[in-house]
């Protein structure tokens, strides 16, 4: 699901489509995507302190959402987060 919602994400910046929230987040720029990255990041924290596991599951989905909406505003890609994650395992003894 995550590359499917980045391929969305990747369509909407290569294909405006007014009213869309991805297309506003991106026209706001990289401080807005990072204010909400941040937003994101603090309310899983809080959710995972004292509001259930449904709510960490979908505050989680917020902040993986946001998370692609600026890897995609910075021309980075899954597979950029792939390798890197690649690479340090393979680093493991």
């Amino acid at each position: 699901m995550l590359a499917k919602l980045f391929t969305i994400i990747e369509d909407r910046k290569a294909n405006p489509i007014p009213g869309s929230y991805t297309n506003r987040l991106m026209d706001e720029g990289e401080d807005a995507i990072l204010k909400k990255v941040g937003e994101e990041a603090m309310e899983v924290i809080l959710a995972a302190k004292n509001q259930g596991d449904q709510r960490l599951v979908e505050e989680i989905a917020d902040l993986y959402y946001h998370t692609l909406v600026l890897l995609s505003s910075r021309d980075l890609n899954l597979a950029d987060i792939e390798m890197e994650l690649s690479n340090r395992h393979k680093s493991r003894p």
